[in-house]
């Protein structure tokens, strides 16, 4: 994967993480705390400054009953 293509992936990551906790009416304090993360690091995955690790990403899907593939961009639902 290219450095933009990460780039890209990243960002729409960010934004359906931003989206999810928006329509499910989550603080970043209530999702970190539900996941076991610090609120600083939902802040870093939302702003596009970090990337989840695989069973960060896990535990999001499982929190908002989405697929893995929608988190990462790979699927539109």
């Amino acid at each position: 994967m290219s450095e933009r293509e990460r780039q890209t992936t990243r960002a729409l990551f960010a934004e359906r993480l931003k989206e999810l906790r928006a329509e499910k009416g989550t603080t970043q304090i209530s999702l970190s705390q539900s996941i076991g993360v610090s609120k600083g690091l939902i802040s870093l995955w939302e702003n596009g400054l970090r990337e989840p690790t695989l069973s960060n990403l896990v535990a999001l899907a499982d929190h908002f009953d989405v697929a893995l593939d929608y988190l990462a961009g790979r699927t539109k639902d």
